[in-house]
């Protein structure tokens, strides 16, 4: 006898569990260093988060295009492959967030041991290993003075004036990541806890 597992209640009476999402397969095309298209599909490649295109770092006292070497280090894992793609959420702009492979070889991890993306640990940390991995050999972002993608993307949103950057921090274990002081012409303040929440205080409060 075949039983439809109709409501929630009835699915935890018969053990029957959500069907998970289907994989996404196909020729890839990459849109930046953490971003890919298969076919209509567009994927965020989980746990990492790589430098946006424009975005710029320093290596050796020089700038340095570290988005687009990103970008082409993610084109190299994938040029003319068939990716299988796992999806593990969605995000806010409609993307499939997911493990793509290669075969075996989980495209995520690479980017992350190649020193071309960084652990997100605010959504995980399948991929800390490889970063630390990364930042021994002092590999990709990691030979140089860089502001994690993060904060470059929620600085580059700020429609103030800045102050002048500031001489970069040392990052543990070798590699520098830049940093920036408060604006005194911005009233608003605020941080972010250990679990990415933001919290805004602004005059009075």
């Amino acid at each position: 006898m075949l039983l439809a597992c109709t409501a929630v209640a009835t699915a935890v009476q018969l053990g029957c569990a959500p069907q998970a999402a289907e994989a996404i397969t196909g020729r890839a095309k990459v849109v930046d260093g953490d971003s890919l298209e298969i076919g209509g599909d567009r994927i965020r490649l989980f746990g990492i988060d790589a430098p946006e295109g424009r975005q710029d770092c320093r290596r050796n006292g020089q700038a340095w295009r570290c988005g687009e070497d990103a970008a082409a280090k993610l084109r190299s894992l994938v040029q003319g492959a068939t990716l299988r793609c796992v999806p593990r959420d969605t995000d806010e702009y409609g993307r499939s967030v997911s493990v793509c492979r290669n075969g075996d070889t989980d495209i995520n991890a690479e980017m992350v041991r190649a020193g071309f993306a960084l652990a997100y640990r605010r959504y995980g940390t399948d991929y800390v290993k490889q970063e630390d991995e990364a930042r021994g050999a002092k590999r990709g972002l990691w030979a140089g003075e860089f502001t994690p993608p993060w904060e470059w993307r929620r600085e580059s949103r700020e429609e103030t004036p800045r102050a002048p950057q500031q001489p970069a921090r040392t990052a543990p274990g070798g590699g520098t990541v830049g940093t920036r002081p408060p604006n005194p012409q911005c009233a608003i303040k605020g941080n972010i806890n250990q679990s990415g929440d933001r919290i805004y205080h602004v005059p009075g409060s």
